[in-house]
């Protein structure tokens, strides 16, 4: 299990690391076209498998596949809706996500309890095929204003370094939403033991936990979108890292399951509308044409961040308890809303005269 977990993220860090040119190089909508087909192809492939071996190389091609498609949707969404509309078109993006997210679970026990695991394999499958079907009826003009022309591939990705470093919309998602992951990724470790032993409620405590999360992500995504065109980025950025930081940190120390839940209802309100606070920074934040190279960066910056949190929760929580490590969490997500705020927040305008010394 560890294993699978591993190769479903790892691949999209090697994307991030080494090849986020060909996002900007090739045709966005061929890319996530390939990427569901070879999915589907895994996902067919499954119920043929039996060895532990091969289910995690399987598993492995289509983290790599996740590791294009992500990115591109992203990449391409300021190209099909005004800038205007790119606050909108992201929160209702993130919260058909975070809805599948919660549902997709459920569904997926439930078909594998009645019909086994191979039933959900074909219907995934499926699922990719369906996908690719949509995406091919957008024109490729619709995702991508112009492919970026290479000048080698180990410059172009130099390319995108050099633009992440220059950009302080890009740096504020490195960086603050880098240290938010480490919160993120010790919490998402020590969750099901903050329900189970902590507050002794079982598996149905985890899932009210889980729920909560995911309920306050789906309004978060909605809230945030109304905030950015309110308050601007740097303010939405800040309040939904705090409001992190409060819902989780009252969950640390709640006195039963009940109270916890809510604090981590909160908590998703504020993890729904950062997220949709990064992604809008990073689109905004760079170029049509160096847009895939600095999501992949971003996106893979982080995703180690989690892993990093990931192990190192992992071993504390053989001798620290889990109202520690969630407290941990919310001191990050605090420290995160400054940084956060301080990056995004745009600089001073340049044109402002200075009176002449007499």
């Amino acid at each position: 299990m560890g294993a699978v977990l591993v190769v479903a993220y790892l691949p999209t860090v090697a994307v991030g690391m080494t090849l986020g040119p060909l996002l900007d190089r090739l045709r966005r909508r061929d890319l996530m076209i390939g990427a569901d087909v070879v999915r589907a192809a895994v996902f067919f492939t499954l119920p043929f498998t039996s060895s532990p071996g091969a289910i995690v190389a399987l598993a492995a091609v289509a983290g790599l596949a996740n590791g294009f498609f992500r990115p591109a949707v992203y990449a391409g969404i300021p190209n099909l809706v005004s800038d205007e509309e790119l606050p909108a078109a992201n929160a209702l993006l993130q919260a058909m996500e975070n809805v599948s997210w919660a549902i997709g679970p459920i569904l997926g026990g439930l078909l594998t309890a009645a019909a086994g695991p191979h039933a959900a394999y074909w219907i995934n499958g499926v699922s990719f095929i369906v996908s690719a079907f949509l995406i091919a009826r957008i024109p490729s003009r619709m995702l991508q204003s112009e492919t970026a022309l290479t000048r080698g591939h180990w410059r172009d990705l130099s390319d995108g370094f050099l633009v992440v470093m220059r950009s302080r919309a890009l740096l504020a998602v490195l960086i603050a939403w880098g240290i938010a992951c480490l919160g993120i990724g010790a919490a998402n470790v020590s969750e099901v033991f903050l329900a189970k032993n902590t507050f002794h409620a079982g598996d149905f405590g985890y899932g009210l936990i889980y729920g909560a999360i995911g309920g306050g992500l789906v309004l978060g995504s909605f809230a945030g979108s109304t905030l950015l065109e309110r308050i601007g980025p740097a303010r939405t950025y800040a309040g939904g890292l705090v409001l992190m930081a409060l819902g989780f940190g009252g969950a640390a120390v709640s006195p039963n399951i009940w109270v916890a839940a809510a604090c981590a209802a909160v908590g998703g309100v504020g993890d729904g509308a950062a997220i949709v606070c990064n992604a809008v920074l990073v689109q905004r934040g760079a170029a049509d044409e160096m847009r895939g190279r600095a999501l992949t960066l971003v996106m893979s910056a982080t995703f180690l961040a989690t892993a990093a949190a990931n192990g190192i929760a992992g071993a504390l929580l053989n001798t620290v308890s889990p109202r520690w490590i969630w407290g941990g969490a919310a001191i990050a997500y605090a420290v995160a809303a400054a940084v956060g705020y301080l990056l995004a927040r745009e600089p001073a305008h340049a044109g402002a005269t200075v009176e002449p010394a007499h």
